[in-house]
C-alpha cells in the first residue's frame, strides 16, 4: 500500500483526495500539508469527510514540514494539489520531494473530474485576477437573458469548519453571513447573489453538483466558476478560459493555467483597453501556440467609479483584491487604473502603516508595492484590514474589491468604489459562442 502527502491549500487537494484516493484501498493518504492560505495548517480532515478508510481523519501540516513528514511518515509519493504557482515553484517542491526519497505526481482532469447529469460551462484562467469572475457573470447574464435557470459552482475556499462546509448553498446575503464567510467568499458569491443566481461552495464537490443539479429553484445548466487558474473539478461541455496582457507570457509558465489554455474551447484575452499592444500580441501567438483552434474573444474590462471627485487631485490609498496581489502577483488592478484615469495625485504607499496580519502578508509578498490587499480569511485580518487604512495618511479610498468593504469593514475615510465589468470588443463575442452552444 503507497503512502501519500497531498500536498495543497484546501481545496484542489480535498478535491483530489475525495475523487481519487478517498476509497482507493490500493493507497493511504497519510497527510495534507497546506499553503497560501493562513492558520490551516495544524488542523485535521474529518473522519466524517475521509470517509471508513479513515476513522481518525486525517492530519493537515504545514507545507515548511514536507521533508521531514516524508521520513517521519515513510510516504511514498506526493501529490501536488494547488493552483497558480510557476513552474520553477512547482519544480522546486518537487526537487524536495525527490531528495527526501519520495515520488512527485500531478493528478491530470480524467482521475478528477465528475460528471454532470447536466450540461456544464467551465470558466477558468490562465492567473489568479485575469477577469474570471467578470466572465463568469457576463455568461450567466447571457444565459438568464436566454430564459435559463444557472446554478454557479464556485472552486472551494473552505477556511473555517470543513465538515460543517461539506455542502454550501448561497441564495441570498444572509447565507454569507450564515456560513460565516471570510472576506474572499464574499468576494465571489455576493456578486452572483445580486444577479439572481444561486451559487454553491465547499469541501465535497460530488455532494455539491448532485445538490445544484437538483437545487430547489431549479436548474438548466451547471456554471463551474474556475478560482485561482485551476481546471475544472467538473466535466464541461464547454470551456472557456480568461488570458491577461498585464502579464504576458504568463499563461506558459504557471500551473496549471496552461492546462487550462490548453483544454480551452474559447481563450477571452481581457483587459484590452489598458494593457498595451505588444503585449496583447504576445498573448495571442502563444494562444495560436499551444492551442490553435479555439475560439478567441477579445474583451475589455470597463470601469464605474461611484464618485470620480474623491480622486482627482488627491492622494489616494486604493485597496484591490487579495488574492489578486499575493500569490497573483499583479501590480495593476481596477484601482490603479482608476487612479490614473481620473487624475489621483499620488497612490499612497500603505506598507509602513499595515499592522498585524498584513503586515506579514507585506514581507512574505514583498513585491506587492503600494497598494493595499484586502486580506480576510478571519476576523483578525479584517480588523488589521480597517486598521491599516485608518492609519494611512491619504485624501481618500479607492476600494477595487468586488464587494463593498464598507458592508463588512468600517473605513473611516472618504472613499469611492470601483466597479468592472466584461465587455467583448468586435467578434467573435461570447454572445455568439452562448448561442452557439444553446443550439448544440
Amino acid at each position: 500500500m503507497k503512502k501519500i502527502i497531498i500536498i495543497g491549500a484546501a481545496g484542489r487537494d480535498f478535491h483530489n483526495f475525495n475523487t481519487y484516493y478517498r476509497n482507493n484501498e490500493s493507497c493511504k493518504v497519510v497527510a495534507f500539508t497546506a499553503a497560501q492560505i493562513p492558520d490551516i495548517a495544524g488542523r485535521k480532515y474529518p473522519a466524517s469527510l475521509a470517509g471508513s478508510l479513515y476513522p481518525e481523519g486525517i492530519p493537515i501540516y504545514a507545507q515548511d514540514d514536507l521533508p521531514d513528514l516524508i521520513k517521519k511518515l515513510d510516504a511514498d509519493e506526493c501529490v501536488f494539489s494547488y493552483s497558480d504557482v510557476s513552474y520553477d515553484a512547482v519544480m522546486g517542491v518537487g526537487a524536495i520531494v525527490n531528495a527526501a526519497g519520495a515520488d512527485f505526481t500531478l493528478l491530470g482532469y480524467k482521475q478528477t473530474m465528475i460528471k454532470s447529469t447536466k450540461p456544464v460551462i467551465a470558466v477558468g484562467a490562465v492567473r489568479t485576477g485575469c477577469g474570471k469572475s467578470q466572465t463568469s457573470r457576463r455568461v450567466v447574464e447571457l444565459l438568464m437573458e436566454r430564459g435559463k435557470k444557472v446554478i454557479a459552482v464556485r472552486h472551494p475556499m473552505p477556511y473555517g469548519d470543513l465538515e460543517a462546509q461539506k455542502v454550501q448553498r448561497f441564495a441570498s446575503i444572509a447565507d454569507l453571513e450564515k456560513h460565516g464567510c471570510t472576506l474572499e467568499e464574499m468576494e465571489e458569491y455576493e456578486p452572483h447573489i445580486e444577479r439572481g443566481n444561486v451559487i454553491y461552495a465547499g469541501v465535497d464537490y460530488e455532494a455539491i453538483l448532485r445538490a445544484a443539479e437538483n437545487d430547489p429553484d431549479g436548474c438548466d445548466i451547471i456554471l463551474w466558476d474556475g478560482g485561482n487558474n485551476d481546471f475544472p473539478f467538473y466535466k464541461p461541455d464547454l470551456t472557456i478560459t480568461v488570458v491577461d496582457p498585464h502579464r504576458p507570457g504568463h499563461e506558459l509558465k504557471y500551473y496549471p493555467g496552461e492546462v487550462t489554455l490548453r483544454i480551452a474551447d474559447v481563450a477571452v484575452i481581457n483587459k484590452i483597453d489598458s494593457a498595451d499592444f505588444e503585449n496583447i500580441q504576445t498573448v495571442r501567438a502563444n494562444i495560436e501556440k499551444v492551442n490553435p483552434g479555439c475560439v478567441v474573444v477579445d474583451a475589455a474590462s470597463t470601469l464605474t467609479v461611484y464618485d470620480p471627485s474623491l480622486i482627482r487631485g488627491k492622494r489616494v490609498l486604493v485597496v484591490e483584491d487579495g488574492p489578486t496581489l499575493t500569490h497573483g502577483e499583479m501590480k495593476i488592478g481596477a484601482g490603479v487604473v482608476a487612479a490614473r484615469r481620473f487624475g489621483a495625485a499620488e497612490l499612497v504607499d500603505p506598507r509602513e502603516y499595515a499592522v498585524g496580519k498584513l503586515a506579514e502578508t507585506f514581507k512574505i509578498y514583498p513585491n506587492i508595492g503600494k497598494l493595499l490587499p484586502a486580506m480576510g480569511y478571519g476576523k483578525e485580518q479584517m480588523a488589521d484590514l480597517a486598521a491599516t487604512i485608518a492609519a494611512t495618511p491619504c485624501d481618500a479610498v479607492i476600494i477595487a474589491t468586488p464587494i463593498d468593504l464598507n458592508r463588512v469593514v468600517k473605513i473611516d475615510k472618504p472613499n469611492t468604489r470601483v466597479d468592472y465589468a466584461l465587455q467583448e470588443i468586435g467578434k467573435p463575442s461570447l454572445e455568439d459562442v452562448i448561442d452557439n452552444f444553446l443550439k448544440k
